[in-house]
């Protein structure tokens, strides 16, 4: 699952392209050009067959069972936009891009669970974009490294609505057996603040800082 970035096209994968991305360049184009019958052909067909798609998710879910309908929709209409004559510039780039992509536009229809949009992924994104604003650079690349499986679980944590703090106090690796674990949990742990031993960096350095300052008073 990817946007459109060209790089990701050389990753030897079936491959989904977020089409919200598409929709919102669509619309932009259309909104460029209003009387472009070229774009508001493109823009129609697709718009009534991702309405229909999205109808049957919501219903449904992610389902290749119940999507599979929307197979032989989802192929005229690459036949219907290749059959397209097109004479305005934004028309065939619109056109060229659909073409390109033909075979990466619709795969979620043939698998379970695969989304037709990147929302997930870039939500994630913003999460660590907060947290880089935050730390304004001062963090090593092992701390980084920790934050990001945290960051990883708590985001897995949110979307399958399980608690975060609730699953790390559990002590349980599988966040999809915790899920499915509701009323016969074992008991949880007594909260621990951090393993046995541990000291914090900050608090080493200052007990180095006593001992030092204590020395030099004798």
């Amino acid at each position: 699952m990817s946007d459109f970035y060209a790089g990701y096209d050389g990753m030897p994968c079936q491959q989904q392209k977020c089409l919200i991305h598409l929709i919102r360049d669509i619309n932009e184009e259309v909104l460029k050009h209003p009387f472009n019958e070229e774009l508001t052909f493109i823009a129609q067909r697709f718009g009534i067959l991702l309405r229909q798609i999205v109808d049957t998710i919501d219903k449904y879910g992610l389902k290749k069972f119940h999507l599979g309908k929307h197979k032989r929709s989802a192929d005229r209409f690459l036949v219907d936009v290749a059959a397209l004559p097109c004479v305005t510039e934004a028309g065939a780039a619109l056109k060229k891009r659909i073409e390109k992509n033909n075979a990466k536009l619709f795969t979620f229809l043939n698998h379970d669970g695969v989304p037709w949009n990147n929302n997930n992924a870039e939500h994630a994104a913003k999460r660590f974009a907060y947290y880089r604003e935050t730390a304004d650079g001062q963090f090593s690349e092992a701390g980084l490294n920790e934050y990001l499986v945290l960051l990883s679980i708590y985001l897995t944590c949110k979307y399958k609505r399980v608690s975060f703090l609730k699953f790390l106090l559990s002590q349980e690796k599988d966040i999809d057996a915790f899920a499915g674990s509701v009323g016969r949990r074992r008991p949880l742990p007594m909260v621990e603040l951090h393993p046995e031993g541990f000291t914090f960096a900050r608090r080493e350095r200052k007990q180095n800082r006593d001992q030092t300052q204590e020395r030099d008073t004798q």
